[in-house]
């Protein structure tokens, strides 16, 4: 689609609305938000967006966090609900698939599955605790996509589990409200919009390549977000809730875009 415009002196020029979307993904895409920053520090005008005159640090960590503020906006209008990630064979699996975490893998996590219950809160009507026989009799989905690390490498998969979106359905979530949040077994918290969590290939993970998520991967539960860098993608789920109040994330509070589109 093209919009055209008038310029000063009268011209015309044409706006190529799919190529600024494709631009504008590749700077979002960069692996970090403070070299994406720093080249947007560049553009002078930008400091009278923020009001910050980048004197002194608290002046530029003020502008970098308006200008993260600006970056997860102009992500969350470029997300399409319709749009998919692309999607591989088994022939593209990386093998091994990388054990990756804010903590050595002699630390991840033991949960019982025997005891372990899924619990909900928040704007929610329907069941809200769930045992893992339970999750596991859910219609059942299967994707092979890409996780992109925020730190710049990349592997491809296979996850198995239940759709997200069908899920929050099922257990009665306002889907009018603005966030779905998680909190984790590693003490890991995250959250997302609501568009992402009913993207078709927002998956509650319980599989990784045919069978059951293996402690590393995030058992008993990840979500796989195929449209999300691989820091929004929690593991170790045990409790959601949706809300409207903004719950932050374990890296979001630490710099990182909330948004983390991929």
């Amino acid at each position: 689609m093209s919009e055209s415009e008038n310029t000063r002196d009268g011209s015309r020029w044409t706006l190529d609305r799919t190529s600024l979307e494709l631009d504008l993904r590749r700077e979002l895409a960069m692996p970090s938000r403070r070299l994406f920053n720093r080249r947007l520090l560049t553009l002078g005008g930008l400091t009278m967006l923020t009001g910050c005159t980048l004197e002194d640090d608290a002046s530029v960590e003020t502008f970098l966090a308006t200008v993260s503020r600006m970056n997860d906006r102009v992500q969350a209008w470029l997300f399409s609900g319709e749009r998919l990630a692309p999607t591989y064979t088994e022939a593209d699996l990386t093998r091994p698939f990388p054990f990756n975490a804010y903590y050595g893998i002699d630390d991840v996590p033991h949960v019982d599955a025997s005891t372990y219950r899924l619990v909900l809160s928040g704007r929610v009507t329907g069941k809200r605790v769930w045992a893992l026989d339970e999750l596991y009799a859910l219609p059942h989905a299967e994707q092979i996509t890409r996780h992109i690390c925020v730190e710049g490498w990349s592997a491809i998969g296979r996850w198995g589990g239940t759709p997200f979106g069908a899920f929050l359905r099922r257990v009665g979530a306002d889907t009018s409200a603005k966030y779905v949040g998680f909190k984790c077994a590693d003490d890991y918290y995250e959250s997302i919009d609501m568009p992402t969590a009913l993207h078709p290939q927002t998956l509650l993970a319980f599989e990784y390549d045919g069978r059951r998520l293996p402690a590393e991967f995030g058992f008993p539960m990840k979500l796989r977000m195929p449209t999300k860098l691989g820091y929004k993608n929690p593991k170790h789920i045990m409790e959601m809730f949706v809300t409207d109040t903004y719950p932050g994330g374990y890296w979001v509070d630490q710099g990182y875009n909330w948004f983390g589109g991929s």
